[in-house]
């Protein structure tokens, strides 16, 4: 008997594990599909699925790392004979290990550089170096957004963070995005910082960014989710639309078998299941994605071109190509076209 039983209960697992593979809500690609399926087939229409606009890749890193100006170097030789702590600085940039400076590096070197020139020059009385010294700290101030960029959206990591090949955001996804926010956020404020010339900052946190990015991938997702979506529900909303154009839902303003059964839908279905993917998204955007456009809004001056063409798409919240500003507008057609289509039944959903 226990045979028995334990074969029974190892097929009754296997059947619900079956089912729950085939769930359609599980997973974003397959509910928007379905949810398209079922708008057509409540409306008496023939579903069309169009297809999905490919999403940008990030431009790849030789593409958005800026080349970083140098100082002269006999300027540098000059430098490092005096014995301040500028001397020690200048020492490690002319190391063999300082020749090839990660960019962070490279970013707290230039901070290191100009804070230390800064103690020099208050203590030197030759006038000769007092001039160098003033021209190497204008140098290494211009310079530093440059170094800045290159630290922040110019690293290697960022294109795991925005990889398009993990598909789309989660459905039901709960606290994903906590760390990633809360880091972005402090490396906004960062950023803001040093482009102020305010150096009393701490870099120590700015390397476990980079490890979360690098471990991470949902800012891709939400842009595959964000062209996901935004086609779909133009999709369903096209269904709706033929069906305005055609004959009415409803006569007289009376609901039928037919508007209980569109209306159990829209319930059941948008309300239930594809609204809550859309809050989701929304809570996401405004978590990850907003404070990664602050990022790069903040450094516009020195952003390289081809960042700027993918940025106008993967990271504006406004404009024609936004990803975003499109999955609203899609979002605000669908809604009034359930409303326009639920009014002739005297069923007219709230805005």
């Amino acid at each position: 008997m226990s045979a028995i039983r334990s074969a029974g209960l190892l097929v009754s697992t296997a059947i619900i594990l079956l089912l729950a593979g085939c769930n359609p809500f599980s997973d974003a690609r397959p509910m928007m599909d379905e949810y398209v399926e079922r708008v057509g087939r409540v409306l008496d229409a023939e579903p069309e699925l169009s297809e999905i606009p490919a999403a940008s890749p990030i431009p790849r890193r030789r593409n958005r790392v800026l080349p970083m100006p140098e100082l002269e170097l006999g300027m540098l030789d000059f430098l490092s004979l005096y014995g301040c702590e500028l001397q020690y600085v200048v020492g490690e940039k002319n190391s063999v290990m300082g020749k090839v400076m990660q960019p962070l590096n490279r970013l707290r070197y230039e901070v290191r550089f100009i804070r230390a020139a800064g103690e020099c020059l208050k203590t030197v009385e030759d006038e000769e170096l007092q001039d160098v010294l003033n021209q190497a700290i204008a140098s290494k101030r211009e310079s530093l957004p440059i170094a800045i960029w290159n630290a922040s959206l110019g690293v290697e990591e960022v294109e795991t963070l925005f990889t398009l090949a993990k598909g789309e955001y989660p459905v039901g996804a709960e606290d994903l995005l906590s760390d990633l926010a809360r880091d972005t956020r402090q490396l906004n404020k960062t950023v803001a910082a040093l482009l102020d010339q305010n150096l009393d900052v701490d870099l120590g946190f700015w390397g476990n960014v980079h490890q979360r990015w690098q471990a991470e991938y949902r800012a891709g997702q939400l842009i595959n989710s964000s062209k996901l979506v935004a086609t779909r529900l133009d999709d369903a909303t096209h269904l709706i639309q033929q069906r305005l154009d055609s004959r009415p839902l409803c006569f007289n303003g009376k609901p039928n078998s037919q508007s209980d059964i569109v209306q159990g839908m829209f319930f059941s279905i948008y309300i239930g299941k594809v609204q809550p993917y859309l809050a989701d998204l929304r809570r996401a955007r405004r978590d990850l994605i907003e404070p990664l456009s602050e990022l790069a809004d903040m450094q516009a001056e020195v952003m390289p071109a081809d960042f700027r063409e993918w940025r106008r798409s993967a990271l504006a919240l406004e404009g024609h190509e936004s990803a975003w500003a499109n999955l609203d507008r899609a979002v605000e057609r669908h809604t009034k076209a359930w409303q326009s289509l639920l009014e002739q039944c005297g069923l007219r959903p709230g805005a």
